[in-house]
């Protein structure tokens, strides 16, 4: 009886050292799967994104504002706000969109 209560207790033992390992390992990989952001070639993604603009230096200016702010321009010439929200909840005084 004795020897079996033993036997469980190293069994508990060895799982629980086991999901520590496991844990730890986790961890580790959370931290590598998540890169550091990396800085955007601001003027170019405005150029990009202004390119069909009518008033195209302003469009620039503007846009520069927000990607120097953001570090983020959504994809193609408007809209596309989704695919970063701080650049889309950016507002002037009057409470329009600051960004195009």
């Amino acid at each position: 009886m004795a020897a079996t209560k033993g036997l469980m207790f190293v069994l508990l033992l060895i799982a629980f050292a086991m999901l520590l390992m496991e844990s730890g390992q986790m961890v580790i990989t959370t931290q590598v799967d998540n890169p550091l952001p990396q800085d955007i070639d601001c003027g170019e993604a405005c150029d990009a994104r202004c390119r069909l603009s009518s008033r195209q230096k302003i469009c620039e200016r503007a846009c520069g504002t927000c990607c120097s702010r953001c570090q983020c321009v959504p994809p193609g010439t408007s809209g596309n706000y989704d695919f970063c929200p701080c650049y889309a909840n950016m507002t002037t005084h009057g409470g329009r969109h600051k960004c195009p």
